[in-house]
């Protein structure tokens, strides 16, 4: 409730983890693996989990309405799919929160311009000659706020965006030192080295949308035969022994078989010889193993997207839930400040 003061919850034993994630087109493998696997897994872990679709940051690169709409239901069902639970979660649209850009304005009050300007974000825009846009100057602050908003007290992050906690931090920490205890100090948290799975793109750089190297994790039939085609590969016939760890083709087998068979094509390989596997057998294996392995929640991802009204619905009951606990944050820090 809105009467509980910050120094009460950072004192609780229960954490309160938060994560955004952005619409930004259909998710592939590096995003499976490189978060969507490891969000759905956390709700084992003792604590509140919010889960967000950052449609509010993406409006600083998507400017098409029905683009945006349909990337984020296709986000939602993507994640229900595949074992995100609406009832042990908290799952939401960011714009469904807009007490969330108020606790943006109030943050932006206490914000330094120097801040913002040593943004990562920020300086490769303009070191790459693009004009950055207002919105992506201010998305830290908006960043924060998410985070803030929801009394979180760890957020999982990659290294890349670390910096974005830490800003988080500074901001929480000025407006506290302004008007009081409001916001809670949030903690970044790394993924686990075992957490850490490496997906390189098709061709063999890291998997990005925006290079064209990426492989949809829904991906089925020819699509998927065509997709997995494109991973690079030499002239070497297969009675010639390689070393699996340069077979970049291992890298992705690696994500979807258990060791002992791992072990087993890796031997093979290695050994050469007469009745060695080539890369087209390798090939085969992975289409079979990527089908297999995605196979149920591609079923119910279609029977989701069947029945966008009630996608909506789920996310709806998330954002009431999301915004009871955003509206409290919200009133507390109006109150310290005089706005109410």
């Amino acid at each position: 409730s809105s009467d509980v003061c910050s120094s009460d919850l950072t004192e609780t034993a229960s954490p309160t983890f938060l994560s955004g994630i952005q619409p930004s087109g259909r998710p592939h493998l590096g995003n499976y693996f490189g978060a969507i696997r490891q969000h759905v897994a956390s709700l084992e872990e003792p604590g509140e989990h919010f889960f967000f679709i950052a449609d509010y940051h993406a409006l600083t690169t998507i400017h098409d309405a029905e683009e945006l709409r349909t990337n984020v239901r296709e986000l939602a069902a993507t994640y229900f799919a595949l074992g995100m639970d609406p009832e042990r979660a908290v799952f939401f649209r960011q714009s469904d929160v807009p007490e969330v850009t108020e606790i943006t304005w109030m943050l932006a009050t206490v914000t330094g311009m120097g801040l913002l300007e040593r943004a990562h974000s920020y300086k490769d825009k303009l070191a790459n000659g693009i004009k950055p846009s207002v919105g992506l100057f201010t998305y830290p602050i908006l960043m924060a706020a998410d985070i803030l908003a929801y009394d979180s007290t760890v957020v999982p992050v990659g290294k890349d965006q670390i910096q974005h906690i830490e800003m988080a931090q500074d901001m929480a920490t000025h407006f506290n030192s302004r008007f009081g205890e409001v916001f809670v100090r949030p903690e970044p948290r790394l993924p686990a080295r075992d957490d850490m799975a490496k997906v390189p793109g098709l061709d063999g750089q890291k998997m990005s949308k925006s290079y064209g190297n990426d492989l949809w994790i829904f991906e089925e039939g020819k699509k998927l035969k065509k997709a997995v085609g494109r991973i690079p590969t030499d002239s070497r016939a297969p009675e010639e022994p390689k070393d699996p760890d340069g077979v970049m083709l291992f890298e992705f087998l690696a994500l979807f078989l258990d060791d002992d068979e791992l072990g087993d094509w890796r031997g093979r390989v290695a050994a050469g010889g007469e009745g060695a596997p080539g890369y087209g057998h390798l090939k085969v294996r992975l289409v079979e193993a990527i089908d297999a392995h995605f196979a149920p929640a591609r079923a119910r991802r279609a029977e989701l997207l069947d029945d966008p009204a009630e996608l909506d619905r789920i996310l709806e009951r998330g954002a009431e839930r999301a915004r009871e606990r955003a509206t409290a944050v919200r009133d507390r820090a109006s109150k310290a400040c005089g706005l109410r």
